[in-house]
């Protein structure tokens, strides 16, 4: 049978390779037989090759061809070679994977950004996070970590939110939050190191170079960074959170690309963190790059009384978490942990400008298929 052969048709080729300076690769292959599995449509709705440019909105609507890309093809490498430098450095540190479960009764954070869920009848929502759950789990087995989607109903129309995400979890027993920096650290060091051996091909064809991780991060109060903001013009009130043209100017003061912003106010963070003895700050942090969170941490609270303070004094029932306090009246030991958006990850890893990028189906206000 005749085929006319288009572009990106699918096809088996047998035959002799011989090196020709002239062929992409330096070879090329002299044929034998051809097997053509699949003729593709003509015209293409996109341009594979690149040549043409597409807006954002059809390359994630023909994300397929998109993806055949070769910087599309780069960047999943670099997040699968992430991936598993994450798992392996938890694991050498006596770390297990754990799997919470992503349909709950109450929100983890209080709030409104929940996606409700019809469950036999009854209220229920996709878990904003496992954060709970991973607490209790802590509890029992010390040290445990998850990989796993988590949702978010915000408004946020940015290049750094999604409505579904991949969220990189841990939690810690014995420890405060700067033991849970110290693997954090670890855990982003290695995942830099393995994406520079491993994915060197994938980032040439991405032109670009994760930023060096020297061990320890560079860590920053909150205070000094409003007090390293003020003196160079840019007042920020204590207990405001800091934008990113902020950060970005932080960044370029303290001359560092990556670091922790430590002993966050109280009142800014959830319920479950630990307050320092003042009454104003707390043992938490957020891991930055340049001018954005990738992740965020804390000492946990781990005595009962103290968590009904807590969600009493932000406005939330203490009731609709008795699944999760009543756990505290059997020996919760002190604990810490953190959170890591893995696209947002990403970004730092391949220089993609769009969480989107770094996700092969994007869920975002606008976009519920493909």
């Amino acid at each position: 049978m005749f085929y006319k052969l288009t572009l990106e048709s699918t096809i088996s080729v047998a035959g002799r390779v011989r090196a020709d300076p002239r062929a992409p690769g330096g070879y090329e292959i002299v044929p034998s037989s051809i097997v053509v599995h699949s003729v593709a449509k003509a015209p293409l709705p996109l341009d594979v090759s690149g040549k043409v440019p597409a807006d954002i909105d059809t390359r994630f609507r023909e994300r397929i061809l998109d993806l055949r890309r070769d910087e599309g093809r780069a960047i999943f490498k670099v997040l699968s070679v992430a991936l598993r430098a994450i798992r392996e450095e938890l694991y050498s540190m006596g770390f297990i994977e754990v799997f919470t479960p992503k349909i709950v009764a109450a929100a983890t954070e209080g709030g409104a950004s929940l996606f409700p869920v019809a469950y036999f009848g009854r209220e229920a929502y996709l878990a904003q996070s496992p954060q709970l759950y991973k607490e209790l789990l802590a509890g029992a087995f010390e040290r445990v970590f998850e990989i796993a989607p988590a949702w978010r109903a915000e408004e946020s129309d940015t290049p750094y939110h999604l409505s579904e995400f991949v969220s990189v979890d841990m939690e810690m027993a014995f420890t405060n939050y700067e033991g849970a920096m110290n693997v954090l650290e670890r855990v982003v060091a290695r995942v830099v190191k393995e994406v520079r051996e491993v994915a060197s091909r994938e980032l040439r064809v991405l032109g670009y170079e994760p930023p060096e991780l020297k061990l320890p991060v560079k860590r920053i109060s909150y205070i000094d960074a409003l007090r390293i903001l003020a003196e160079s013009g840019e007042k920020v009130s204590l207990g405001e959170d800091l934008s990113t043209p902020q950060l970005r100017k932080l960044s370029e003061l303290i001359e560092e690309d990556v670091y922790f912003i430590v002993d966050w106010p109280d009142k800014t963070r959830p319920f479950y963190t630990m307050p320092k003895n003042d009454g104003v700050f707390s043992e938490s942090f957020d891991f930055v790059w340049n001018y954005l969170e990738i992740a965020s941490g804390s000492t946990r609270v781990h005595e009962r009384d103290l968590l009904v303070k807590r969600l009493e004094e932000r406005g939330l029932n203490p009731e609709n978490f008795d699944f999760f306090l009543r756990w505290f009246d059997f020996g919760m030991p002190p604990h810490a942990g953190w959170g890591m958006g893995l696209a947002r990850l990403g970004l730092m890893l391949t220089g993609a400008k769009n969480v989107r990028e770094l996700t092969a189906f994007p869920r975002d206000k606008r976009r519920l298929i493909p």
